[in-house]
């Protein structure tokens, strides 16, 4: 399973939202051009996230978006999902071997797992396990 550029940029939005939860609404034309991404492309991600009730929009001058609830309650799984479709690595039929079915199944469910696992503010807040420290060396 390979998540396209919809949902890497969908994730950008919704995080760039997350990060500035209470602060008042972001345009997109900001994030577009904080993460070199095209606002035209940004535009037509952001509809389907509104349809899902997972931002609102605000119209006027100093209009944009924000998340309708706050980001430790918006998962991953829920903005992959509605970017990408449900998750699955394959199409499987009931033809396919039953052990290469589990297979599948358990892929699907680790993947889901992760992303469902994994909220808004988990992203936002994230610090690099096991960073280089820095060591001081004596000669």
């Amino acid at each position: 399973m390979k998540i396209s550029t919809k949902g890497r940029y969908g994730l950008t939005i919704m995080m760039e939202l997350a990060a500035k939860f209470g602060e008042g609404p972001t345009s997109l034309k900001s994030i577009a051009e904080k993460n070199q991404l095209s606002e035209h492309y940004l535009e037509q991600l952001i509809a389907p996230l509104r349809n899902a009730g997972l931002v609102k929009s605000v119209r006027g001058a100093y209009g944009g978006y924000i998340l309708s609830r706050d980001a430790s309650e918006i998962t991953a799984g829920d903005i992959i999902r509605v970017l990408e479709g449900p998750i699955s690595p394959v199409d499987f039929t009931e033809e396919d071997d039953p052990a290469k079915r589990d297979l599948w199944l358990r892929i699907r469910d680790s993947i889901a797992e992760v992303l469902d696992l994994t909220t808004l503010e988990n992203l936002v807040n994230y610090e690099e396990h096991g960073a280089k420290e820095n060591y001081m060396f004596y000669i």
